[in-house]
């Protein structure tokens, strides 16, 4: 799976499993600040305590359950 796409240039070519412990900012279009804001406000440091954040699992649910909805 090639997700170059969505990783800072640093970051390309970095196993999937350190990713997960890479800091939010790996992931392009996410800025130092952006990182910072992400910490201040949910104590989200590394791309897997995004994906783990509640919030965003519960976005995620609501969007394919939407797509069911009649």
């Amino acid at each position: 799976m090639n997700i170059n796409f969505a990783l800072d240039k640093a970051y390309e070519t970095k196993p999937l499993k350190e990713l997960v412990d890479a800091p939010v900012a790996a992931l392009q279009g996410v800025s130092e600040g952006d990182a910072e804001l992400l910490k201040k406000a949910f104590n989200v440091k590394t791309i897997g305590d995004l994906a783990k954040l509640k919030y965003v699992k519960w976005a995620q649910a609501i969007v394919a359950l939407a797509d069911t909805e009649e």
